[in-house]
Formats: structure tokens, sequence, C-alpha cells
């Protein structure tokens, strides 16, 4: 007998209050590696009405304005109406950025310390971290978060294009999918809430967006008469942004990944350096389940991964398919540790990830995005033949 499940993931915009925050963290990163490639960033971001804040810890020789970029990142993302409580032309600004602790650099430093129990860099914290992958869309992520990103990338084109002049920046999409015996069929419902201007009124708002968005965002295929529309469910979206709720970065953590498929360690990304290991071992961890699943080996596959802080290797590695493995996990495995290495600076090495590439990453999904392959490293399949050839050597 077949099974039947319905599954949902969500995204939001670059104009949700906590995007904006993830989106100023990840400028300000930039701005750090843009000039100094050793940068130590911990960059938090918090909004509320007309005010930004700036925390963390931040360790560089760079030197920039920081206010200027918020400014920019602001301005970019769209909330340039003076009508709106929170615009790039009129807000308070706080910097609480402090440095990185000694304690912490010493066990993140490619050097001997006192007491530390290797010269090699190590990881910038404990933790785990997880990575996905699967054979349902041709990026090889879950099909549900997939669509909601495209989505919500294309209702930021018909908002920045003018087309639909009356979208404003902050926005959520939902998809959900019944799969049958774990394949994606159908979509059953599809939610869209997008802030928009006074002078349009619900009910055109949701046959715009219906034609202009949901039925050429989503295959026809996928939509029944049964496919249920929620367009502004609320009747009226005029307040919004930071206007309408704080923001904070790191709180879209499972917007950020796989929209609740795979698992989660619990680390943010946006305004994280490298050397932060819930960034790149997390996007480490995507590049190998997806060369698992890009070479034929699982239909799909699931890394985790755990560190030490200070210390280089993992102290764990884990592989699951879910009994989808052409061959035996154990033998997946192996090839893994074989054609990869999980210390903190071979990543960042194999990754090339010390570049300004990170304002990239932010918004529509950190993982799945085919659209900057020279900054998105860690979606290349360019070790699957290195995977298969060890698999059956």
């Amino acid at each position: 007998m077949s099974r039947s499940l319905i599954f949902s993931s969500e995204s939001v915009t670059e104009g949700h209050p906590d995007k904006v925050c993830d989106t100023i963290s990840d400028v300000i990163l930039d701005a750090c590696l843009e000039q100094d490639l050793n940068s130590r960033v911990a960059c938090e971001t918090f909004v509320k009405d007309n005010v930004v804040g700036l925390a963390g810890e931040i360790t560089t020789h760079a030197d920039f304005d920081s206010r200027s970029l918020v400014e920019g990142a602001i301005r970019e993302i769209g909330y340039t109406d003076p009508a709106c409580k929170f615009n790039a032309d009129s807000f308070f600004f706080m910097n609480l950025i402090g440095k990185q602790s000694p304690d912490i650099a010493q066990g993140v430093d490619a050097e001997a310390a006192e007491n530390k129990e290797t010269a090699e860099q190590g990881a910038g914290d404990q933790g785990i971290m997880f990575g996905y992958a699967c054979n349902e869309t041709p990026e090889l992520m879950p099909a549900p978060i997939s669509l909601s990103h495209k989505l919500g990338r294309e209702l930021t084109t018909l908002r920045k294009s003018g087309q639909c002049q009356w979208l404003r920046p902050d926005s959520k999409t939902q998809v959900s999918m019944e799969y049958v015996d774990g394949k994606p069929t159908r979509v059953t419902a599809v939610v869209v809430s997008t802030m928009h201007s006074a002078d349009i009124d619900t009910p055109e708002i949701r046959e715009i967006l219906k034609t202009d968005l949901v039925e050429r965002v989503i295959p026809a295929n996928l939509i029944t008469e049964d496919t249920e529309f929620h367009i502004n469910p609320t009747g009226l979206f005029v307040i919004g942004g930071p206007e309408g709720d704080a923001g904070l970065t790191g709180r879209k953590i499972i917007v950020d990944t796989y929209g609740g498929m795979g698992r989660h360690g619990g680390g943010a990304f946006s305004g994280k350096d490298p050397s932060k290991v819930d960034r790149s071992a997390a996007y480490m961890c995507r590049w190998v389940a997806k060369n698992i699943v890009a070479a034929g080996l699982a239909d799909r596959a699931e890394i985790q991964v755990a560190y030490a802080i200070g210390y280089p290797e993992p102290v764990s590695v884990n592989v699951n398919t879910f009994g989808t493995s052409q061959v035996s996990e154990e033998q997946i495995e192996k090839a893994v540790l074989e054609v990869f290495s999980f210390k903190p600076a071979e990543i960042v090495s194999a990754l090339d990830m010390l570049r300004p590439i990170y304002k990239h990453t932010t918004n529509y999904g950190h993982f799945g995005r085919e659209d900057n392959l020279t900054a998105l490293t860690w979606e290349k399949t360019d070790k699957a033949d290195a995977l298969k050839s060890v698999v059956t050597s």
C-alpha cells in the first residue's frame, strides 16, 4: 500500500526583518574580508522601527564606515519610502561591536599556545553541523523549500522591476507538497503574504499574484483542482518590515537550509567568517551530501559532523542515506573520508571561502542555488566521480 504525507516549507524575502539583519551582517563580513582575509567576524544585527544595531566581535585590519554600509544594504533591499518608519535615509544607528576573545582566538589560530592540544587551526567552537541533498529537484534540494525560494525570488523581481509598484520588501512564501512513497507528487497549498502599499485592495493583489507569481513559478503538473491558494490571508499587510516586527540575525536557520527536511545543528550562518564551523562546516556538509547524490550513490544523503573548540579534526562524521543507497553506508562513509577533509583550514581552502562572497548567500537559501557557482562553491558536484571511483575500487 502506498503511503502519503504532506510536507511544508517556507521562505522569506530580503525585506523580512530577520533577513534585513542577515543581509547587514553579511555586508559587514564582506567589507572586512575585502581588506583583510584574516578577519575574524561574528556580527549580529538587530532592527526595530527605525533602529539598527550591530553587536558581536570583530578583529580586523579593515577600515570602513559601518553606518554607510548599513545604509547601502537597506537601500538595496528597497526600504527607501520616507512614509515607512524604517528607511535608508532616517534610521538611528548603534554600533556595539567589540573584539574577538583572545581565548577563542588562541584556539582558532594555526599556532601553538600554552595547554592547547595542537598547533593547527582549530574549530572556532564546539557543535554539530548537518548537510543534506536529495534527487527531488535538479539542484538536489527538497521540492517544498526549492519552490518556496523560487516564489520569493520572483516576488522580489516583480517588485524591483517595477512591474508591481505596489509591492513592498517584506514577504513570506510557503509551499505544501504531497509525497507518495517518498516522491513529491502535487502541491496541496501555496501561501504568499506580502507587504503592499495602501492604494491597492486585497482582491486585486490575490488575482495578480496568482497569475503573475504562483502560476509562473509552480509547475502546472504539480497544481490540481484541489490546490489551495492563500494570498495575503489576513486581508491587509501595509505595515511591515521592522516597523511591524523586530528582526535579528540568525533566526531563519531553517529557511536558510533545507526547509525542515534535513536536520539542523542550531548554528546560524550570516555575519560569521569561515573560521566559524557553524558556517563553513555546514557548507562543507552540503557539498559532500550533494556529491553523494550527484554520484548516484543514494537518492538522499545527510552528513553530520561534530567539533571540539580549538581542535582541528572533527570528533565524529556520520553518513545517513535513509535506506536509499546503492552501496553500504560504510562504503560511502569510507569514500567520503578519503575524498574530503573536514579540518576547518582545509574546508576553507577547498571551498575558497576567504573571499567577500557572503552577501550572495544571504537570501533565498544558502543551498540549492546555482546562479553563481563561482561564489557558491559548495554547490558544485566536482567530487562525484572521485566518490564513485573510491566506492568501486
